[in-house]
């Protein structure tokens, strides 16, 4: 159910023309309204201290926002989407600078990883690690708590990465506002490692930390591609619980006659009454996020990507929330414009879930 507004909204609906450019007034889309006024509130996280190959992903909360403003606001099936107001709150310059200070001190401990050695032959090395592992701990509750106030106010909520381990928090405040849920992860990879690289909240973690809450009723990863033995064993010892669309295994009915919409269906029918998005964007083909931080061959395209979100809105079940992550924006605008746009269509299509 969507929240009410302040009756001043009614006015920059009135004088806003979504067929214009966009304003220039450092808005996401640039949309005309303020906090109180938006259904859709967004926290940035600008952090990835625990990113193991390409770094860059703290910048994408930035890149999209500035991407936001090229979006065109109509969708067709939802016309008015723009209407209900999305916002992206200001990115936190603690958590900018503190990701700036600790990303470099975490290189030094996967350079040492790469040459066969652990940080228990390290005693500063050691004590670095336990620095960022307390950064990556405080990270997730200021996450569970910011997310957690906006849920309380009425908001429908979405976090932008930063890397994949940032979501944490906000799985855990929708957990105590929802007695039960499911995931449905787009990614290359499982992100079902129990720690990784010494990291207890690293990016390839996130879905065993979120899956020790007793709210996850289901985990469904769409695109997986790629994997290790470690999160081949869960998957395979809860097929109930977690269910895996591989890439390959999707393809291969693609090429044997199979249709995506069937294959959607299936994705779809499998999820409870309400679902949470993770959205990894290397879940997507490379050539629409070359500079995310592991990209990885295959992956979904984007009329593909689409879809997928048209079945999910059209079923009948609720998104409760999701998140955007590991959006890197290299060195042109690419992986920011594709960003951006797929943030519009997860706000959307978790509006028209509400209605």
């Amino acid at each position: 159910m969507l929240p009410t507004f302040p009756p001043s909204k009614a006015d920059k609906i009135a004088a806003f023309n979504p067929n214009d450019p966009a304003a220039d007034n450092g808005q996401l889309f640039g949309l005309p309204f303020n906090f109180d006024e938006s259904a859709v509130v967004l926290l940035p996280v600008p952090w990835e201290v625990t990113v193991s190959y390409q770094p860059g992903t703290a910048q994408g909360p930035k890149a999209i926002l500035e991407a936001s403003a090229q979006v065109d606001l109509y969708d067709a099936a939802l016309p008015h989407a723009w209407q209900y107001g999305y916002f992206m709150l200001d990115i936190s310059p603690e958590w900018s600078q503190r990701n700036h200070r600790l990303r470099p001190r975490a290189q030094e401990i996967l350079r040492y990883l790469e040459k066969g050695k652990t940080v228990e032959h390290d005693s500063q090395l050691g004590w670095t690690l336990e620095e960022i592992n307390k950064a990556c701990d405080q990270l997730q509750h200021w996450v569970f708590e910011q997310t957690h106030t906006l849920l309380k106010r009425g908001k429908l909520v979405g976090v932008i990465g930063g890397e994949h381990s940032v979501p944490l928090g906000f799985i855990r405040a929708l957990s105590t506002i929802h007695d039960s849920f499911g995931i449905l992860q787009i990614d290359a990879h499982a992100d079902l490692r129990d720690t990784y690289e010494g990291f207890t909240y690293s990016h390839a973690s996130i879905m065993h930390n979120a899956l020790q809450l007793g709210a996850i009723e289901t985990l469904t990863i769409v695109g997986l591609r790629d994997y290790c033995e470690q999160e081949s064993a869960p998957i395979a010892r809860q097929p109930d619980r977690i269910r895996a669309f591989t890439d390959g295994a999707m393809q291969e009915r693609l090429f044997t006659g199979d249709t995506w919409d069937a294959i959607c269906r299936d994705i779809v029918q499998g999820l409870p009454d309400k679902v949470y998005i993770s959205f990894d964007i290397d879940g997507l083909d490379p050539k629409l996020c070359p500079n995310t931080g592991t990209p990885v061959p295959g992956g979904l395209d984007w009329p593909k990507t689409q879809y997928l979100l048209k079945t999910l809105a059209e079923s009948g079940k609720q998104i409760i929330g999701f998140d955007l992550v590991e959006v890197a924006p290299g060195n042109d605008d690419w992986d920011g414009n594709v960003g951006a746009r797929l943030l519009y269509q997860l706000c959307n299509r978790m509006v028209q879930t509400q209605l």
